[in-house]
């Protein structure tokens, strides 16, 4: 019964559509009848318009379904086209709608065959218009390319150009910046120059106002009471001929001019004084003829800085002084002076005299030499066979590099010796060689290279000058034979108060001045020796003064030298100056890091000098500095507070109310907080 119903649905839809399908086919049948009588087709699917020319058909295909539809409206049915597009696997269907030129033309289908060569030759023309593209997009690719490499290479050339411009800017900038830095540099020096030459002009000038107001400080000052201050012994070494034994002869110095008028005697010359020269100018003009640039006077000769290189041949026996000095004499032969054996001084400093060029027998005929001066040449070694007689010798400045056992032999007699600025050290230095000098009181070795102070100085030893060496440590037993010992000087040293043996000189009855300045020292030396009354530590790193470090010394402690050192509020304890109350002549402690007067200042009865300028002091107790007790006659006469903080307006006029005179106190200049 179902099958019945199945057939009978379908022979009723048969019926219902087979009218209109076959009304469909009679007018497409029309309609190409009709477009065929007014058009021709050629064979190639191209229709020939008016003019007789060709055009391709216009078609259009419309993708759809593989079953066909009727078409809306009277446009009538389209055809159904399948075919296969790359491959028979891709099966697509297309409703074909050719679509004429003039609107009112029928629409006539295409044929399979035709659709397929349109199709074809459009896929044809597709290829190649796809390698035409393609070769046009190579060829612009091509000249992209070869646009791109121009450019590079036109870009590399433009930037070797930049580059050897900016190279040549450069070497161009440099080369003005070198001068103009060469223009600024010489502009610098020359202002330096002349900020420099001001400086000096205004230091001279500062200094020669500073000496004219000391000085008139001090005029003012001794017009009220003569007070004597030693000064710095240091500075003011005594005379040599003072320390030369009082038995021998006093040695001749070179007189200033052949004659010159005794004091009290009247201007005019009497006639036999007259006679007198004229006769000593015979006499002078009797010795012969001297060199060029020498100058002879009564009994002495003088060719400084005459160029001379050889020693002058002279033969005037009654001859005292010889000065070849400034000369560039390298050589004394064997008999230069067996034409005047009388002389007592020779003067060859500054010239070039080397040990080998003097012969070993050049002074053996001088038996009455008392002084001979050989500063600055290039002697290596002492000269031998020096006469016994010689009291002074000098070598200073030459390239002693050693003194052996027989360097001093037979000078017995030898007072004052100096070998400073040498290349001496104790390492060459025999501690035999002293032993000949048993009359040497003066002995000078600064400028060298001691570490230690030498061994077997002479015990007639009462100055012993060491300064500027590398001297870092004193033994107990160096200065045990010199017990005669006066003055000892090793400033410019590296010595500090641990290297210091505690009974290096403790025990020393006549040493009275010691001079430390430029060391090392932290610390006043303890163990000092109980003569000491001259000491001196300037330029040390000073930051204590202990307690009681002067109190065993007998007479006293009588001038005390500290400045530039760092000694604070703290440093200075309140017995540090014990034992040296009574006997304190000169204390200077300037140049420190004080911020107030030190304790005990106001208790030192002989005081004649203070110096406590450049330091922190703030302010100035009454009685910091006179004690109001005291009233014995007072020695306070200078006291210099310059450089501190202090405000001269709130300085009690009782605080130096025991100076002897207002003008010995200098409060002015004052910094400023």
């Amino acid at each position: 019964m179902r099958w019945c119903l199945v057939w009978a649905a379908l022979w009723l839809l048969v019926v219902l559509i087979l009218p209109d399908i076959q009304a469909g086919v009679r007018h497409r049948n029309h309609e190409r009848e009709r477009r065929r009588g007014k058009r021709r087709r050629d064979g190639q699917g191209f229709i020939r318009t008016r003019e007789g020319r060709s055009k391709p058909l216009k078609i259009r295909l419309v993708p759809g379904p593989n079953i066909p539809k009727k078409p809306a409206g009277n446009q009538g049915d389209a055809e159904i086209l399948t075919f296969y597009r790359n491959g028979p696997d891709q099966q697509s269907s297309y409703n074909v709608i050719p679509v004429p030129g003039d609107p009112s033309e029928p629409i006539v289908p295409l044929t399979q065959k035709e659709i397929q060569g349109i199709l074809w030759r459009e896929e044809e023309e597709h290829r190649q218009e796809e390698e035409r593209l393609r070769k046009k997009d190579e060829a612009r690719k091509k000249r992209r390319r070869e646009r791109k490499e121009q450019e590079e290479r036109q870009r590399k050339m433009i930037e070797a150009r930049r580059r050897e411009e900016e190279e040549a800017l450069r070497l161009q900038l440099k080369k003005e910046e070198e001068e103009w830095r060469r223009q600024i540099e010489e502009v610098e020096e020359r202002r330096r120059q002349a900020e420099e030459s001001m400086r000096e002009e205004e230091k001279r000038i500062e200094e020669e106002r500073r000496r004219q107001e000391e000085e008139e400080q001090e005029k003012e000052v001794k017009e009220e009471v003569e007070v004597w201050l030693r000064g710095d012994v240091f500075q003011m070494p005594p005379k040599k001929e003072e320390i030369l034994p009082s038995s021998s002869s006093p040695i001749p110095t070179p007189p200033a001019a052949a004659h010159e008028l005794k004091e009290g005697e009247p201007g005019e010359v009497e006639e036999h004084e007259m006679e007198d020269i004229e006769d000593e100018e015979e006499e002078v003009g009797s010795r012969g003829s001297l060199p060029a640039g020498c100058d002879i006077s009564d009994v002495t000769v003088t060719c400084e800085n005459a160029k001379l290189i050889h020693f002058p041949p002279l033969s005037v026996p009654e001859l005292k002084s010889l000065s070849l000095e400034g000369n560039n004499i390298s050589s004394i032969p064997a008999g230069a002076f067996n034409g005047i054996p009388n002389l007592e001084w020779i003067n060859l400093k500054k010239n070039k005299l080397t040990s080998a060029g003097i012969d070993p027998k050049a002074f053996t005929a001088l038996k009455t030499l008392r002084r001979l001066y050989l500063d600055e040449n290039l002697l290596d070694a002492v000269p031998s066979d020096l006469p016994s007689t010689l009291q002074e010798l000098k070598i200073n400045e030459n390239k002693l590099r050693g003194i052996d056992e027989n360097s001093f032999q037979d000078l017995s007699n030898l007072v004052i010796l100096e070998l400073e600025g040498n290349l001496l050290s104790e390492g060459n230095v025999d501690p035999r060689a002293f032993a000949p000098l048993i009359q040497l009181s003066y002995f000078r070795l600064g400028r060298n290279h001691f570490r230690t102070v030498p061994q077997g100085l002479p015990k007639s030893l009462l100055e012993l000058y060491l300064e500027n060496n590398l001297i870092e440590e004193i033994s107990e037993t160096v200065f045990n034979r010199t017990t005669n010992l006066n003055l000892v000087s090793l400033r410019h040293n590296k010595l500090d108060e641990t290297k210091i043996a505690p009974m290096a000189w403790f025990n020393h009855r006549n040493l009275e001045s010691i001079d430390l300045s430029h060391n090392e020292l932290y610390l006043v030396p303890s163990y000092l020796p109980k003569s000491l009354i001259h000491l001196v530590l300037v330029g040390n790193n000073i930051e204590r003064i202990p307690g009681y470090i002067f109190a065993h010394m007998d007479p006293g402690l009588e001038y005390l030298y500290l400045s530039f050192n760092k000694l604070d509020g703290e440093g200075i304890e309140p017995e540090s100056f014990f034992g040296a109350y009574h006997s304190m002549t000169e204390m200077c402690l300037d140049h420190n890091q004080l911020v107030h007067v030190p304790l005990g200042v106001s208790e030192m009865t002989s005081l004649h000098l203070l110096r406590l300028d450049n330091n922190r002091i703030r302010s100035i107790p009454e009685e910091s500095i006179c004690d109001p007790d005291h009233h014995e006659e007072t020695t306070l006469v200078a006291i210099r507070m310059e450089n501190n903080y202090i405000d001269p307006k709130k300085v009690s006029p009782s605080a130096f109310s025991c100076l002897r005179s207002a003008s010995g106190v200098v409060l002015k200049p004052q910094k400023t907080i």
